[in-house]
């Protein structure tokens, strides 16, 4: 297996498990903000430390929409950007597992009630609001990649943390209303163990964290095109 290949299944399940992990046990009640804040760093930190451990190596892209978006533009080829979702979807169903064994055997309680997974409650369980969501979420989050990470950005090592920072601000907004994914990796990891463990996640409205971000992700990169052209 290749390097790239691998450091993307690390990165993945590190964001599963240090983002959806931080959601299960603070919770993400808006009401209350402290839980909603610290999930939303959770995962927007972990993108930093991922970024400056296995940026180098594979990209840091740890999210089948980034990949898309990089296909796109021309950083990979279709052969690696398979290679890439299958190590990132087999990360975070890892990551998940792992939370099951952590949660499950310590007998922690979940006050997500579902791994993390994502959901559409906070938009009244309309598929339609939620997929808009994750679509213009997710176009804002893989537009700043492609501009970070162009070769005339010039933002030297400070691109992880632009990187990073980003994720948290689209968190702060998406949590309430979809949990925020912006990555179907990290939605379908959490839920389809959600799923075995018998929780109460539904598997019904997963199609809307898949299509969303990849939506999202070609609008970025066809924009992004037009906006690097000479």
């Amino acid at each position: 297996m290749k390097k790239t290949y691998i450091a993307e299944f690390i990165g993945t399940l590190a964001l599963v498990v240090l983002g959806c992990g931080t959601a299960m046990l603070v919770g993400c009640d808006a009401a209350s903000g402290s839980g909603y804040l610290l999930t939303a760093l959770a995962f927007g930190l972990t993108i930093v430390g991922m970024a400056y451990c296995v940026g180098n190596v594979s990209g840091c892209h740890i999210n089948p929409a980034v990949s898309l978006g990089v296909l796109l533009t021309g950083g990979i080829s279709v052969k690696d950007f398979i290679g890439y979702v299958v190590s990132q979807c087999l990360g975070a169903l890892a990551g998940s597992g792992l939370l099951a064994l952590i949660f499950k055997t310590g007998s922690v309680a979940d006050k997500t009630g579902g791994f993390g997974s994502n959901g559409l409650a906070g938009v009244g369980g309309s598929a339609v609001a939620g997929l808009l969501v994750e679509i213009v979420l997710t176009f804002f989050f893989v537009l700043v990649i492609l501009g970070v990470t162009s070769k005339k950005a010039g933002h030297g090592s400070f691109g992880g943390l632009i990187i990073g920072w980003t994720l948290v601000l689209v968190h702060i907004l998406g949590i309430g209303l979809t949990g925020t994914s912006v990555n179907p990796a990290r939605s379908v990891g959490p839920a389809v163990v959600a799923a075995i463990t018998g929780n109460a996640a539904p598997l019904s409205c997963v199609w809307v964290f898949i299509v969303g971000p990849l939506v999202g992700a070609a609008l970025a990169a066809g924009i992004w095109k037009c906006l690097s052209k000479e």
